[in-house]
């Protein structure tokens, strides 16, 4: 068998993981259907419900195909779909329709899947960047919750006096 059945069998049994047809479904409820921009409306919590979306590429990428620059470009995808969610005034949920976190993550996992050079040689290169932007989104992630928080109380108190 040469090098090439070995990694269409490989291909093949990755796409028929049940993980991977779970990740094609969350793919296409979050963003082709819009449950991503719906469940955003949710104020504070749907953004963040939103990340949950992201724990089956997640693991894939840590579990199945194990590649670390892959789970960092997804991570720094998800926490970027939360982070522009968090945009007040509804801003945050019409740009959710147009960000598609888990299409451009589905597209990476794909990429990984299927031995696309350009999409694996991307990620790689770009793993340092994705890992210093989910520190700088985690951080501004905790400063809108901490403004949600302070404004709440603000108007919660406007309305208790």
């Amino acid at each position: 068998m040469g090098n090439n059945d070995k990694r269409e069998q490989q291909r093949l049994r990755l796409r028929s993981n049940r993980l991977y047809q779970s990740m094609t479904n969350v793919t296409r409820y979050m963003d082709r259907y819009y449950l991503d921009a719906v469940i955003g409306l949710i104020p504070g919590w749907g953004d963040a419900l939103t990340l949950l979306a992201a724990l089956p590429f997640l693991y894939f990428s840590t579990r199945v195909i194990r590649s670390l620059p892959l789970t960092l470009a997804i991570l720094n995808n998800a926490l970027r779909d939360v982070l522009l969610g968090m945009i007040p005034f509804f801003v945050g949920d019409v740009i959710d329709i147009f960000h598609r976190a888990n299409t451009q993550n589905m597209r990476m996992v794909e990429g990984f899947v299927e031995g696309d050079e350009e999409i694996i040689r991307t990620v790689n290169r770009r793993a340092l960047q994705s890992g210093l932007a989910i520190v700088l989104m985690v951080a501004l992630i905790g400063l809108m919750f901490w403004v949600l928080a302070h404004l709440l109380g603000t108007v919660a108190s406007h309305f208790s006096s």
